[in-house]
């Protein structure tokens, strides 16, 4: 079998993981949130829409990396 072309050994935050679990995280909290906050906004065309959007989902994903970023530190200083 050939050696990996790759290998990782993070010595503190595992930034891959963080990333990682930002997106899934953000997707599954942020999108649902999205569509909830929509349902009551006037949004006429897709610029708008697509402002909403960002205007929505930015803070989300924002506040998740933090959260995520703070749970991968709490958990590697635990070991």
């Amino acid at each position: 079998m050939p050696e990996p072309v790759e290998t990782t050994a993070p010595d503190g935050v595992d930034y891959g993981w963080v990333m990682q679990t930002t997106f899934v995280v953000t997707i599954l909290v942020g999108a649902p949130l999205v569509a909830l906050l929509s349902a009551n906004a006037d949004l006429p065309t897709w610029g708008a829409r697509a402002e909403f959007a960002i205007r929505v989902g930015a803070p989300v994903w924002l506040l998740t990396s933090l959260v995520v970023f703070a749970y991968a530190k709490r958990k590697r200083d635990d070991q």
